[in-house]
């Protein structure tokens, strides 16, 4: 009889245990003067792991985390993955009122905050009855600093996860305004890291810059395909062009994704600075002009492009590659390993692969809507062309997709209704070239009012909202187009209104 092999199970901590033996002294993470070594960020989770299990931490809890970029956020997301329970992080730039509809929502066994954030967390928190600890320095709550200091380097006592056990939460807009918490399991999460899946590395061991925040998913997917390949990723505390070239400089980076609002600040940055170790110069979006694939080569000779298109739900599924740029303008090309695409009868790009959702958190009737027979239905509409090509060529839903970030309609409307003399509002979305799309306010004025400006409807929304859901552009129109039947706004016809009158600027 044949004996049955033991199969270590796909969890994220083998990816940092892997680095952490072949190569323990390498530099595994930094950010501006600060670094890790893949030993040290192993010691030092198991540390925070061991001491949030003696807090009370159980397996299936949810830990909720405010902060800004910094190597903390890795030290407490492995600590987190090692002991089974779910990190969810909270967008650094959010109000407190949107911070508390999503730790309403999330229900956490504990919030986390940096000493930035800890002031508005202490208020969350206690209106909410949530503990609360600070991670990074001083502050309210428990001190994970000192805790972890205390406990032990080696590896907690318990099992690793399961496969399906949840790693991470990450929370996007539904349509109505509420979050939705986007569930990535441990192997779905491995699987878009590894075996292929995962975006370019380098193979000199520069490492990656990334350029996305690490409240987000992409920015995650790029430090733990770096680490797949035991290479560093570089952080930025924010992503401005000085920021970017100067740790390219710094590092000798050899791999950078921005998406074409980001590259476009790296084009027009005058000062100079040495990029020759760049090898990959990626971008992403659901479209990318040609124009600007041709700047990003004129200044990146050396560098190969490629564009990916992806969503949280199912990380990175459809890519151009670099020899393909100019002959395929417009697409985003085909399915990665792993991934299969198709297109349904009306029009929607549909995806499946084992790198999917495990769901939304506690909305089973959203989870269905979104994930049918194993398909996920992306909302984007799409073509295929005669070589299976794929280009995206508009939304079929109505949530804005900006910059990589899901924006409600609703919560931007709600914004702007008390806007003194606006008579209605509807935030839709229209198209960007930098941006994939952005935020346009559809406003009908009161008789005699003068129409506002961007910046008077930025002003009002103030911090209310995180910036990057407010308008960039005005629009004003007799009246909002409805429904005969139900009286709903017809937001794609007010963006195709607005996408025709910019054409003819």
């Amino acid at each position: 009889m044949t004996p049955t092999a033991t199969r270590r199970p796909l969890v994220v901590d083998d990816i940092l245990s892997c680095a952490a033996e072949a190569a323990p002294n390498r530099v595994a993470l930094t950010l501006g003067d600060d670094a890790l070594t893949f030993a040290q960020l192993r010691s030092l989770s198991h540390r925070l792991a061991n001491a949030l299990l003696g807090w009370g931490l159980r397996r299936g809890d949810r830990v909720a985390y405010w902060a800004d970029t910094s190597l903390d956020a890795a030290l407490l997301k492995f600590a987190l993955g090692r002991t089974a329970a779910a990190f969810a992080p909270l967008n650094p730039t959010c109000s407190e009122d949107e911070a508390r509809v999503a730790l309403e929502y999330l229900a956490p066994r504990l919030l986390v905050a940096d000493p930035a954030h800890a002031e508005r967390a202490e208020s969350v928190a206690k209106d909410l009855g949530l503990p609360l600890a600070t991670l990074g320095g001083p502050g309210p709550g428990a001190s994970l600093d000192q805790l972890g200091a205390a406990a032990s380097p080696t590896s907690p006592p318990m099992p690793l996860p399961g496969e399906d056990d949840v790693f991470t939460i990450f929370l996007t807009s539904g349509s109505t305004g509420r979050p939705k918490g986007v569930m990535v399991s441990h192997r779905a999460t491995w699987l878009r890291t590894c075996a292929g899946n995962g975006a370019n590395v380098t193979t000199s061991g520069k490492g990656q810059l990334v350029m996305f925040p690490l409240f987000h998913m992409a920015g995650w997917i790029f430090v733990l395909n770096a680490w797949s390949a035991h290479q560093p990723a570089h952080l930025v505390p924010r992503a401005d062009a000085g920021e970017l070239l100067g740790a390219i400089e710094r590092y000798g980076a050899g791999s950078l994704y921005c998406i074409p609002a980001v590259w476009r600040r790296i084009l027009d940055e005058k000062r100079p600075y040495k990029t020759n170790s760049l090898e990959w110069a990626l971008i992403g979006t659901s479209r990318v002009e040609t124009e600007l694939l041709e700047e990003i080569k004129e200044r990146f000779p050396a560098a190969r492009t490629t564009i990916g298109y992806g969503s949280t739900e199912v990380g990175r599924a459809l890519c151009l590659p670099d020899e393909d740029l100019f002959r395929k303008p417009g697409s985003v090309g085909l399915p990665v390993p792993g991934v299969r695409a198709r297109i349904a009868a009306d029009g929607e790009l549909l995806l499946a692969s084992g790198t999917l959702m495990s769901g939304y958190f506690n909305l089973p009737d959203e989870t269905d809507r979104a994930l049918d027979d194993g398909w996920y239905h992306s909302g984007d509409v799409a073509e295929r062309d005669d070589d299976g090509y794929y280009a995206i060529t508009g939304r079929k839903r109505e949530i804005i997709r900006s910059g990589g970030e899901s924006i409600a309609p609703v919560e931007v409307e709600a914004a702007l209704a008390d806007y003194p003399g606006i008579a209605e509002v509807a935030a839709v979305g229209v198209p960007d070239a930098d941006w994939g799309e952005i935020v346009c306010a559809a406003v009908v004025m009161a008789d005699g009012t003068a129409p506002p400006s961007v910046e008077d409807l930025r002003r009002h929304i103030g911090t209310r909202l995180a910036a990057f859901k407010h308008p960039r552009r005005v629009m004003v129109v007799d009246r909002l187009p409805r429904t005969s039947a139900t009286g709903q706004v017809q937001r794609s016809l007010l963006a195709q209104q607005e996408t025709q009158r910019e054409v003819a600027r």
